[in-house]
């Protein structure tokens, strides 16, 4: 079955968020939503989420899910705010406990390492209804531990696992990643039927294009992907993958984005004077 599925990009951040629509009962799914920040001003806005919660209204859907691909370390997620204006349930992998465990202490985090912030957590091989469809939960560790794959009808949903065939993988250095497991995670995707739709979290516009993608297929991934397709061998990626991330910088967003998605994307509770604070670890340079 195929779902109707309508892509939302920020430019800011590089991100594809998505409204999946079950067209048979109008139950829907919101991918990866964006909570807006612009960190020089320290300053939140709602503007990529109010315009998810719009088409979804005006479109007359029931919204049943907020769907996390992992937590995102380039921009906050929306999930809370949707969650408290609709009453959606919040999904993520169940490993995010994991990643929960790696980053409380990094902020002295007020949030428990057990998940239960976010409403539903999945493993692999699990399954949600939504309306005549369903969301099967593929987990696709390597760029985080919690990394998962969402396969809705002849979709998937791949977070930051793989991006367009033109731009590559996702990196694997960030505590919990590994590039041996990503590749492997990346043969399950690449495993499913070839003309199933893959959906990226992102586009960075490599070199030679100027134009915003997030929509591709198996088939092209595994032909034409500049990492892995082709039969790209793992220790040679392996290799790739290793030497390419050692020259990443940190995304922008990482200290603020991090200590929020590990609360599903709740802020902290404000401060008897009604101010609401991110904390900024600071350490000496090497």
């Amino acid at each position: 079955m195929r779902p109707d599925v309508q892509a939302f990009f920020d430019t800011a951040t590089f991100t594809a968020s998505y409204l999946v629509v079950d067209p048979a009962t109008k139950t829907a799914a919101i991918i990866d939503p964006v909570l807006d920040f612009e960190p020089k001003a320290g300053k939140l806005s709602t503007t990529s989420a109010d315009a998810l919660l719009a088409a979804v209204r005006d479109q007359g859907l029931h919204l049943a899910y907020v769907l996390e691909t992992h937590a995102h370390a380039d921009h906050l997620s929306a999930a809370d705010l949707i969650r408290r204006q609709t009453g959606a349930k919040i999904v993520i992998g169940a490993k995010i406990i994991e990643v929960q465990k790696a980053f409380i202490p990094v902020f002295e985090a007020d949030v428990t390492a057990d998940g239960g912030v976010f409403d539903v957590l999945m493993e692999e091989g699990d399954v949600l209804p939504l309306g005549q469809l369903s969301i099967a939960a593929l987990h696709t560790p390597g760029h985080t531990p919690a990394c998962l794959t969402y396969r809705i009808g002849d979709a998937a949903f791949v977070g930051d696992t793989l991006f367009m065939p033109d731009y590559g993988t996702a990196r694997a250095d960030f505590p919990g990643g590994d590039a041996r497991t990503l590749y492997r995670s990346i043969q399950k995707v690449l495993a499913l039927p070839d003309e199933t739709r893959i959906f990226v979290g992102h586009d960075y516009l490599p070199a030679g294009r100027d134009t915003f993608h997030w929509e591709t297929t198996v088939a092209e991934e595994r032909a034409r992907n500049i990492h892995v397709g082709g039969g790209a061998q793992e220790d040679d990626f392996v290799a790739m993958r290793q030497a390419r991330d050692a020259t990443l910088a940190a995304p922008t967003l990482i200290l603020p984005s991090l200590q929020v998605n590990i609360r599903a994307g709740a802020l902290p509770d404000p401060t008897a004077a009604g101010n609401v604070f991110l904390r900024l670890p600071v350490t000496w340079a090497a």
